[in-house]
């Protein structure tokens, strides 16, 4: 989409498709009334184009044209007929939502016709929508549209799918936060705040001889270390508002008949991977979603790491093994009862560039391990009873506490959470380190001057005040059609 797409009026259908009792067929564009008007019928005979912003009519969704076809082919017919040939052409019974410009989502005239949830009636108002003019929304369009208007920045815009993706109420938290503008008023703050130095320094580059007073350079340094300061408590949370956003992936691994898969349903709180005193149960990654102190973990059940017997052994083994490359946290765990084997030792040895939990799992019998060569090995040792439920309280804070290192969680959500949004600012703050250095070692006011406007167009890039199509493409590309 190009801001020349921008004079077509876009549909789509902005519920998910399948049974519910509600869905909603979105339509935003200058021809959105006109094509109400041509499909819809109120109660009370009025036309959608004479309604006010913000209200709520209801009425049917007609196909007109096939009820014109319908009455020229039943020409000489009684007017009983005709009505029952109109009847047959309601395609539902509705709810229409109207939303004049400027003050809807996209800033434009924007219609929402609430129908049954069914398939079939969704994508029979969809297809008429089209056959009267617009055209099918891109993925991401209406939010995208809401950017180009200038009701929402890009940030906004990207917190957008970040409420939709949420898995916690933290996760959900946080994207409401920058969706009001949290993260938005700090870099626009700061943004001002370079502004006054650089018009300062142009200043004094482009009228050197005139009598506006030297650089100051000890006074803008301090500004500056003031702005460093203030992007570097953003970035302190982006590791928790990564995680918050994208979740944190957790895989469960050890020996055979450990009892990963008992811990798995207790961490779930429910049965969902087969647990039996035969070792080599579980045969494949099992994988879920859950919410730990408000951390959506994303949890892997490995197949034990065992010397494989047969292909698919193999093939299990060699997926255990990448899905442990890949987490951002193992849980290594260990059977309480035995002694530490073999394949113990080699766990450990493979694991030491990991950020481990080690888990003591069956402390409900007689213990055997070595509980001194485990603590002597991991600073984070949880001992509990996957099968009595027991200590698994304790397992979920030593979670907890490793994302927020050991703090108690903080009541205000992170102001970033997004990957664009931490490598721009951390291109922002190392280039106004390089411009406090170029002030302490007596450079050129010149050098100063275009490293904040670098920092300038960083934090640009994150308010979209300038922008690329295929900036905008990447980002919107991850939405639904509806959104």
């Amino acid at each position: 989409m190009t801001r020349d797409d921008l004079g077509d009026t876009i549909a789509a259908i902005a519920t998910s498709l399948g049974e519910s009792g509600i869905g909603i067929v979105r339509v935003s564009g200058k021809d959105a009334l006109a094509i109400a008007d041509k499909i819809f019928v109120s109660k009370d005979k009025q036309k959608p184009t004479a309604f006010k912003t913000y209200t709520i009519h209801y009425g049917w969704i007609i196909d007109r044209h096939a009820s014109c076809v319908m009455r020229h082919a039943s020409k000489g017919k009684n007017a009983q007929r005709t009505t029952h040939s109109a009847q047959r052409n309601i395609i539902d019974e509705v709810i229409l939502t109207v939303m004049r410009s400027p003050r809807s989502y996209t800033k434009e005239d924007i219609i929402e016709i609430n129908c049954h949830g069914g398939i079939v009636a969704l994508k029979a108002v969809l297809e008429l929508v089209l056959a009267h003019g617009a055209r099918l929304a891109q993925p991401g369009e209406f939010t995208k549209r809401a950017f180009l208007n200038g009701r929402i920045d890009l940030s906004q815009a990207e917190a957008v799918l970040d409420i939709i993706r949420a898995k916690t109420g933290a996760a959900l938290k946080l994207g409401l936060s920058q969706l009001q503008g949290g993260l938005s008023r700090r870099i626009n703050k700061i943004r001002e705040g370079l502004l006054e130095i650089a018009a300062v320094l142009e200043a004094n580059i482009e009228f050197p001889d005139e009598e506006i007073g030297g650089v100051d350079r000890k006074e803008i340094s301090g500004r500056l270390c003031s702005i460093r300061d203030e992007l570097k408590k953003i970035l302190s949370s982006a590791r928790q508002g990564r995680i918050m956003r994208e979740g944190l992936c957790v895989v469960i691994c050890g020996k055979p008949n450990v009892g990963k898969s008992s811990l798995l349903n207790a961490l779930l709180k429910y049965e969902r991977s087969i647990v039996t005193a035969v070792a080599g149960t579980t045969r494949d990654t099992i994988e879920e979603i859950i919410d730990i102190k408000g951390i959506p973990v994303r949890i892997v059940d490995t197949a034990g790491i065992m010397e494989p017997n047969d292909l698919i052994g193999k093939k299990a083994v060699a997926r255990s093994k990448r899905h442990i490359e890949e987490a951002d946290l193992v849980l290594l765990v260990f059977d309480a009862s035995k002694r530490l084997s073999k394949e113990d030792t080699l766990l450990i040895k493979r694991l030491t560039a990991k950020t481990v939990i080690a888990v003591v799992n069956k402390i409900d019998i007689r213990q055997r391990i070595e509980r001194a060569k485990i603590n002597k090995v991991f600073n984070d040792v949880v001992m509990l009873s996957a099968k009595k439920l027991q200590n698994i309280d304790l397992l979920e804070d030593a979670i907890a506490g490793l994302v927020y290192a050991g703090n108690v969680p903080i009541s205000e959500p992170p102001l970033v959470s997004n990957l664009r949004h931490t490598e721009i600012i951390r291109s922002a703050e190392k280039l106004i380190a390089q411009a406090q250095d170029s002030l302490d070692n007596e450079l050129s006011v010149e050098f100063v001057a275009q490293d904040i406007k670098e920092a300038l167009n960083c934090l640009d890039d994150i308010l979209g005040k300038k922008f690329t199509e295929d900036i905008l493409d990447r980002i919107f590309n991850e939405f639904c059609v509806g959104k």
